[in-house]
């Protein structure tokens, strides 16, 4: 029916847009994200976390570069003084683990602990908003059987960033989008030129923020640690050189030893109670299994019995066979259908079902 000019019928009202938070840190993948979830219909509002000062994505010219997406996009803007909540949780976190003669993984521990958790808090308590998005290139699924939700590998899988996010909680994944998940980083490229974005053509970060800030990890960690000289040994306890801190190595290392040998060396492990760093063959820094510890089960709840997965133990290396044995839902033993390489304490273990990521964790110390 056609209403006259005259009628007294009420117009229809259109359907509120669905409001969501866009954290936008001033690169193209978060700036993309804002544009194309307000192509979609939404309501965006940009968050950009204040992590420290200093140069990178994450620092001065992060805000800048998002506040100005932001005014570009006409979307509000809002900057969350996150410093001391990323002081506690990532800047002493790796250097009490450097300190210890491990190698700490700041980047899940961030986006659990400092982006997503705060975040979501921030969304919900300030401005009344349920849903966050971010750039991250993963995808998520609600398994309708479970009513779990699920994290999967994304479709680029040279961008794939899911061995990040293992340590969200089911909380996390229900709020969140991740809208690249679907796209490569070609097309994210292709859609903010599309949409004229100011950061279209910004070269990527390839560094950790804190390496962007100080130029590498082993100026950060010298701000914190300073010399502390010790011994370079081999797997005998013959000592072969010196070091000035075990903080500069981790397990697995060849490069930069500063020791002459006939044959190569690698860091077999860190002895932190006799400041020491020991080295061996190639064959002396590979095992056969390892012990996982804070395991968090994201697809599936936690297994009683063994299961048979592909995992990683660092983000660019490839998925190998193996065993996750469960000694409890925190803690399980991996064996590796092969002896791996380099696997270092503090990095995180995340296992695979094809592109379902099931779990992950962090890798102790061998207890020998």
């Amino acid at each position: 029916m056609v209403t006259s000019p005259h009628s007294s019928a009420s117009p229809v009202a259109s359907p509120p847009q669905p409001r969501i938070v866009a954290a936008l840190s001033g690169g193209v993948d978060s700036s993309t994200v804002a544009a194309l979830l307000q192509e979609q219909g939404y309501a965006v509002e940009g968050v950009t976390l204040w992590l420290m000062r200093g140069k990178g994505q994450c620092c001065t010219e992060g805000l800048v570069d998002a506040a100005a997406v932001c005014e570009q996009l006409g979307i509000p803007h809002h900057v969350v003084d996150s410093r001391e909540l990323f002081q506690a949780n990532i800047v002493d976190y790796l250097v009490a683990g450097y300190a210890e003669g491990i190698t700490p993984l700041p980047c899940s521990q961030c986006n659990k602990t400092v982006k997503f958790g705060p975040l979501l808090a921030y969304a919900r308590e300030k401005l009344g908003i349920s849903q966050i998005a971010t750039g991250h290139y993963a995808r998520v699924r609600l398994d309708t059987e479970s009513g779990r939700y699920q994290l999967l590998r994304a479709v680029d899988r040279q961008k794939d960033q899911s061995y990040f996010l293992y340590d969200l909680s089911q909380d996390h994944l229900a709020h969140s989008l991740f809208p690249l998940g679907e796209y490569t980083k070609a097309q994210t490229r292709q859609l903010a030129a599309r949409y004229g974005l100011i950061t279209a053509d910004k070269p990527e970060s390839q560094d950790l923020c804190l390496i962007e800030t100080y130029g590498s990890m082993r100026s950060f960690l010298d701000q914190y640690l300073g010399q502390r000289p010790g011994e370079i040994v081999d797997t005998r306890g013959r000592v072969l050189g010196s070091h000035e801190g075990i903080h500069h190595y981790t397990v697995g290392q060849r490069k930069g030893l500063g020791i002459a040998s006939a044959h190569p060396l690698y860091v077999v492990r860190i002895d932190a109670a006799m400041n020491r760093v020991v080295v061996g063959e190639r064959e002396e820094a590979t095992q056969a299994e390892a012990w996982v510890r804070q395991v968090n089960w994201v697809s599936i709840p936690a297994p009683t019995e063994p299961l048979a997965v592909e995992v990683q133990v660092r983000y660019r290396t490839p998925p190998v066979p193996a065993m996750v044995i469960p000694e409890s839902p925190e803690r399980v033993k991996l064996q590796f259908a092969e002896p791996q390489f380099g696997v270092t304490p503090g990095q995180a273990a995340v296992w695979y079902h094809g592109d379902l990521l099931l779990g992950g964790g962090i890798l102790e110390r061998p207890s020998s």
